[in-house]
């Protein structure tokens, strides 16, 4: 799919979602209409019939219940409502990101780690980082599940990972389906917190009481049919409506407690359940899949319907904030004690098994974002495996956060113990170009597709040393900080096989010491076997090649063409021979 035919399939589903949105406001006006009209009729008809009170309460209580019923249509119609509108903005967000403005999605920045073995390095989370153009995920629990995807650095499984990644990733109805459903989750309690909830819920309704829970709207349903044909007088229904509110007032303080928890729950509980239906209506052929869907199916009925059951049940016990429900419902039906003790019945049977259903769930939102962005970039590629001595073998090779029309691809080849020495002027690409290496690998490694022509390598883990800083809070030198890094490295690579990216290491001493020192840990680095790439403007370092031939320079250049800076960004092979950073300084009036 071409960038303009992607274009235009967001613009397409744009559309209908606006189109959608117009239709419902205009059945909801027409509900709000006839609600008004139902309570005028209502209160017109018992005045007029106020002299027989029988026949008034009958009909006051039938106004009351079809007026309940239109709320809930309305509640269904505004549902609705917000669905469209979450499917038109996340459609206006795809487009947004296709022109380069992604600074409202999610920025990860809760991730940010610095003695992570990557991800600090290389820009993965943080304002304008990869994580942020790459995330869609709506759950917090999913957002975790892809920053942990990301930064796991596994080499395991990675082609069942991508097969479930290509399975989603032409089923842009099902997933724009489920990322608008998402999107109505308001996280007044997060995911988390509702399993604990129930995890811990302790019961409070007696169960010998729960006879009379059943039996008492039975018998006032029959005392309102004998009140409409004179059989029982108006004083035993007012005598009976009081007991019934007495029963409710017994448990008030703990059913207060619940309500306050159901507030804050059901709507995550409502949306999760309708994920779980999601979810349990789509085929899957792909491993990875399969086995997710696996995990919420259930003997007897669908998680959906069990999960979906819980929140009617809390929706029931939050109605009370509907002043009808809260009198005539509690009064005649206990309304709120049936709510709770249905609720507990909930709970009992099923508490255990409801952090699976929450992890499947947190599992295909990482994994929509996974299919989204290939969907979004059908012109990379999966990576292909291999088990030669050929670690990297690519065909321009990018980074997809730069601007397709600005951005200039690389091939690359490194075999099993080769170590790249880069060198080349300031500004001419060499840490955008470890930053491509880098982030590509674990998008490889992650099962997703990378941002190449091609991409055949051997998975390995990624370490690098790139980006270190002095720390006041630990009384910390710069210089000490880029020692502990390369000591964390040392030890790493002592017991797994890791690809190591350096950049302008021990920038925190004198310019021999660097080189000194430089030159003998990359020394030992190769020694040891191992395989990477440092970036370096020390030429001197370029020497180690003479001593050790697997080890390989390469460079990125500049010229200076009527007295103005140019680069290629292209890699070339051998030592850079020009520098700039005297005539940057002369250039800038600095000197």
């Amino acid at each position: 799919m071409t960038q303009k035919q992607l274009i235009e399939k967001y613009q397409e589903e744009l559309q209908k979602s606006e189109n959608g949105v117009i239709e419902v406001k205009s059945k909801i006006n027409a509900i709000v209409i006839v609600r008004i009209l139902l309570f005028l009729g209502t209160i017109i008809i018992c005045y007029f019939t106020s002299s027989n009170t029988p026949l008034t309460i009958t009909i006051a209580i039938l106004g009351s219940l079809g007026f309940v019923f239109l709320v809930q249509v309305h509640a269904g119609l505004t549902s609705k409502k917000k669905y469209l509108t979450n499917k038109t903005k996340l459609n206006q967000t795809e487009l947004n990101v296709i022109n380069g403005d992604f600074e409202a999605l999610d920025s990860g920045k809760e991730f940010l780690n610095p003695n992570h073995e990557y991800s600090y390095d290389i820009d993965l989370f943080g304002e304008g980082t990869f994580f942020q153009f790459f995330n869609r995920t709506n759950t917090d629990g999913g957002k975790v599940e892809l920053a942990n995807l990301l930064q796991k650095n596994e080499t395991i499984n990675i082609l069942e990972k991508q097969e479930a990644i290509k399975e989603l990733t032409p089923e842009i109805e099902w997933r724009q389906h489920f990322l608008a459903t998402s999107s109505s989750i308001e996280n007044k309690y997060t995911s988390e917190e509702v399993v604990s909830w129930i995890s811990n819920y302790k019961n409070y309704i007696p169960k010998n009481f729960k006879i009379i829970l059943t039996l008492f709207p039975i018998l006032s349903i029959a005392v309102i049919l004998l009140l409409s044909v004179n059989i029982v007088s108006t004083t035993f229904f007012v005598v009976w409506f009081f007991i019934g509110m007495v029963l409710t007032g017994i448990f008030v303080k703990q059913t207060n407690e619940v309500y306050h928890q159901a507030n804050k729950a059901v709507d995550t509980i409502n949306e999760y359940a309708s994920l779980l239906t999601i979810i349990e209506k789509k085929e899957f052929k792909s491993k990875n899949n399969s086995a997710k869907k696996e995990i919420i199916k259930t003997k007897n009925e669908p998680a959906s319907k069990t999960l979906n059951d819980l929140g009617k049940t809390l929706n029931r016990l939050n109605s009370r904030n509907n002043l009808v429900v809260a009198i005539l419902g509690n009064a005649l039906f206990l309304w709120e004690l049936n709510a709770v003790a249905k609720l507990e019945k909930w709970l009992d049977k099923n508490k255990k098994t409801v952090p699976n259903w929450f992890h499947a769930i947190y599992y295909f939102d990482a994994q929509i974002s996974c299919a989204n962005y290939a969907y979004n970039n059908s012109n990379y590629c999966f990576p292909t495996i291999n088990n030669s001595s050929t670690i990297i073998k690519s065909k321009q090779l990018g980074h997809p956060l730069i601007n397709v029309s600005k951005r200039i691809n690389n091939d690359i080849l490194i075999k099993d113990n080769n170590f790249v020495i880069i060198t080349g002027a300031n500004m001419a690409g060499k840490s955008t170009f470890l930053r491509t290496i880098s982030l590509n690998l674990i998008l490889a490694n992650a099962g997703i597709p990378v941002s190449a022509e091609s991409f055949d390598y051997r998975p390995i883990k990624l370490i690098t040393s790139m980006r270190t800083s002095d720390s006041l809070k630990d009384e910390e030198s710069y210089f000490f900080s880029e020692l502990k890094r390369l000591k964390f490295i040392v030890d790493k690579i002592k017991t797994e096989t890791y690809f190591i990216i350096l950049d302008e290491i021990l920038k925190g001493t004198n310019s021999k010491d660097k080189e000194i020192g430089s030159k003998k840990f990359v020394q030992k680095l190769v020694s040891s076997g191992s395989t990477g790439i440092i970036a370096t403007h020390d030429l001197a370092l370029c020497k180690i090649s003479e001593e050790y031939p697997q080890v390989i320079n390469h460079y990125f250049d500049a010229e200076i063409i009527d007295d103005e800076l140019h680069f290629d960004y292209r890699i070339k092979d051998g030592v850079c021979k020009n520098m700039n950073a005297s005539f940057l300084l002369k250039k800038m009036e600095i000197v």
